[in-house]
């Protein structure tokens, strides 16, 4: 016959069999009840388990020793159901939520929410999960059950997706919240939630009238501070730092908000944003962040001689090393010292270093501009040798170079000579590929471009790149538009892909459905070309003015662009007699 255990007691004499005093990060949760700072909340009556419920019990808890996560996982749910048990709701939360199974978490949080409405920990978890899962509005009376505890609660993990809701979503979830900052008007994380909210509606006004509640409640509050600089920028205010400014000079030692000031200025006033990096260097003269983020200001201002001291200040502490070789390299160059530039790139030596790529193209650059094309050829060749894992890498880095430099037929070589050694490699197929299109070869491009999509049929560049080149030549235009369909499917909010889908309606004249992609895509990347195409497409349309407008813009930021120059004399409409 089984002794009848209660739920609790059952959970708590497994954890203590299970649970080690001190276990490793890696370790399934606990079946102990966790730590908290927080006062328990009185025990549960003790009621007897059911009989049926003693075995599945029992075995989710051997399961979890023998690291069989799945099993423990699907008997505790079941049980929970099955017992309405607070502390079982609670452990079986814990262990979905080790596993990062945030379906199952969300099942099992809510029930115990449900069981301990009042527990903070049940109602921070909930509302996280909810948030996650974009149910927004879901989450705010979770938050509210913290928040009335008098506990922090997070409110500002409302606006993850706050943009992705609905209009009448929006409005709801800031009306409610406005009502809840009533209830509890001095919750600052509320008020500077309701804030950011209000400014993504662009209210500015219910924005700065919250900020002033919120100052009066922590006047040097960083984010707020922040917020309201921005939105006295946007208006035009005669002194739009002075709130922060006075803060500073009240809490001259906050390098915090001195810190997040000086990376505002830099949106708009490079000068005094030097001076607030100066003042937190002398601060921290040690700190190879801030000395980088100098030496970059100063070479953005065009002082050379202080951003080339503080590089070398850099190389002299052992820190942002690399960067700053490249940097050094990038300043001699522009001031016509290759020599010099040429040690800086040759300095970096570790592939694995973001700058490394970087440094070697400004080295192959160089030398190719100088007509040492010998040199440049030896240079990746000793590359590969010293780095073989970043060999296919440095092949498509030498070809680019060599193409930008009109050397197209050694590019060709090189990639060729390339696909001999790695013939299953993608990247480099596709940069022959691109090549080939460039060139005019449009058997070789495609027959590239279909080899990739044989061994990678789900590769959403190769499908796009195949499928644009057809709609670019008017060639098969129904194949093309299900190749970049298949590459949008993949990448949705892709603008490139956007594009080419627009540019293959265009090319079928379905003019209206092509505009909608055709915006989308400029608005996301207002690229010279994506222009050209909205422009076209614009003027099909009947809004010739807006297609002028569009591309004199775009020939102002790029007078040179060969698809923008070229679809701007096909229609002939008399832009480029204007000087841009």
């Amino acid at each position: 016959m089984f002794r009848l255990f209660t739920a609790a007691t059952l959970v708590a004499l497994l954890g203590a069999c299970t649970s080690a005093p001190s276990p490793a990060v890696s370790d399934p949760p606990s079946s102990a009840a966790p730590q908290s700072a927080t006062p328990k909340p009185a025990a549960a009556p003790e009621r007897a388990i059911p009989g049926e419920s003693v075995y599945p019990l029992l075995l989710a808890e051997f399961a979890l020793r023998r690291k069989a996560y799945d099993i423990a996982l699907e008997q505790y749910l079941e049980q929970s159901q099955a017992l309405q048990d607070r502390g079982v709701s609670a452990h079986t939360t814990h262990i979905a939520q080790f596993m990062q199974r945030e379906a199952e978490a969300l099942q099992a949080v809510q029930l115990w929410a449900e069981l301990e409405p009042d527990s903070l920990e049940a109602n921070d978890t909930l509302a996280t999960l909810l948030a996650r899962a974009g149910r927004t509005a879901e989450a705010l009376p979770h938050l509210a059950v913290i928040a009335r505890q008098g506990e922090q609660a997070n409110f500002p993990m409302l606006l993850n997706r706050f943009r992705a809701l609905s209009a009448a979503e929006q409005q709801s979830l800031v009306a409610e919240m406005d009502a809840l900052s009533a209830e509890i008007p001095s919750n600052t994380s509320l008020l500077l939630t309701r804030a950011l909210a209000h400014d993504s509606l662009e209210r500015p006004q219910q924005t700065l009238q919250i900020l002033e509640q919120l100052f009066a409640l922590e006047p040097n509050h960083h984010q707020g501070l922040l917020l309201e600089a921005k939105l006295l920028l946007e208006q035009n205010a005669k002194e739009p730092f002075a709130h922060i400014e006075s803060a500073l000079n009240s809490a001259p030692d906050d390098d915090n908000l001195r810190l997040k000031y000086a990376r505002l200025l830099t949106r708009g006033d490079m000068s005094a944003a030097r001076k607030q990096f100066e003042i937190l260097s002398a601060n921290s003269p040690r700190d190879g962040n801030l000395l980088f983020s100098l030496a970059l200001i100063n070479h953005e201002i065009d002082d050379n001689l202080a951003a080339k001291a503080y590089l070398r200040q850099l190389l002299a502490l052992g820190q942002r090393v690399d960067e700053a070789h490249y940097y050094l390299g990038r300043i001699a160059e522009q001031e016509g010292h290759t020599k010099e530039a040429i040690a800086s790139y040759m300095a970096l030596e570790e592939a694995d270093s973001p700058d490394f790529f970087r440094a070697k193209g400004r080295l192959g650059h160089i030398l190719l501009n100088s007509q040492r094309m010998a040199e440049a050829k030896s240079l990746f060749d000793e590359l590969r040798q010293q780095h073989p894992n970043s060999a296919e890498r440095l092949y498509v880095l030498e070809s680019e170079l060599f193409m930008r430099a009109g050397h197209s037929r050694e590019s060709l070589q090189l990639l060729n000579r390339a696909l001999d050694e790695q013939p299953n490699s993608s990247p480099l197929r596709y940069s022959r590929a691109i090549l080939a299109e460039r060139q005019g070869d449009l058997a070789l491009m495609e027959s590239d471009l279909r080899t990739i999509l044989e061994r990678e049929p789900d590769n959403a560049t190769a499908l796009n790149a195949l499928g644009y080149s057809l709609a670019n030549r008017n060639k098969r235009l129904g194949e093309a538009e299900q190749l970049i369909a298949q590459a949008l499917a993949l990448q949705p909010g892709e603008p490139a892909i956007l594009d080419s889908m627009g540019w293959v309606l265009y090319r079928q004249a379905r003019y209206s459905e092509a505009l909608s992609f055709l915006e989308r895509a400029f608005a996301a990347f207002p690229d010279p070309e994506v222009a050209a195409h909205l422009g076209e497409a614009l003027w099909m349309s009947g809004d010739k003015d807006r297609a002028r407008s569009i591309w004199r813009k775009a020939l102002q930021k790029a007078p040179q662009h060969e698809v923008l120059l070229s679809t701007i004399q096909r229609f002939d409409v008399g832009l480029l007699q204007v000087s841009p």
